[in-house]
């Protein structure tokens, strides 16, 4: 499920490689969080984990540098971020990892908000 608000961004957009970064992306919160809460098992996100994590640690160096002025705003448990939220989620290792993992948690609305201020900024 896509982010309501980043979709109202991207509609602007005419950037189709960040568009299909965004879906990534949000398969990739959507795992954490279905995995956090326990309401999907790891060996459900397996799939999706195995796909949609090798496809952002092959993408994401495309735009990381584009990223960085925009995460390195943001807060993380009400702290300034310190490291790249979109290096720590996508460096998981496995489903497993996520379980318990309430620092993963803090780290989405970070890298959320990186991208939506990316796409005001571009758009």
């Amino acid at each position: 499920m896509s982010n309501p608000f980043t979709r109202f961004l991207n509609q602007w957009s005419s950037n189709s490689d960040f568009a299909e970064f965004i879906d990534h992306w949000d398969q990739l919160e959507a795992v954490v969080v279905a995995v956090y809460r326990q309401k999907m098992s790891s060996a459900e996100a397996a799939m999706t984990f195995d796909t949609v994590w090798f496809w952002l640690r092959a993408h994401y160096p495309t735009w990381e540098s584009a990223l960085r002025p925009y995460w390195q705003k943001t807060l993380v448990g009400g702290k300034k971020t310190s490291q790249d939220p979109f290096k720590y989620l996508i460096t998981i290792s496995h489903p497993d990892a996520i379980l318990d993992d309430w620092f993963a948690m803090q780290q989405l609305p970070a890298a959320r908000e990186a991208l939506n201020q990316f796409l005001l900024a571009h758009s």
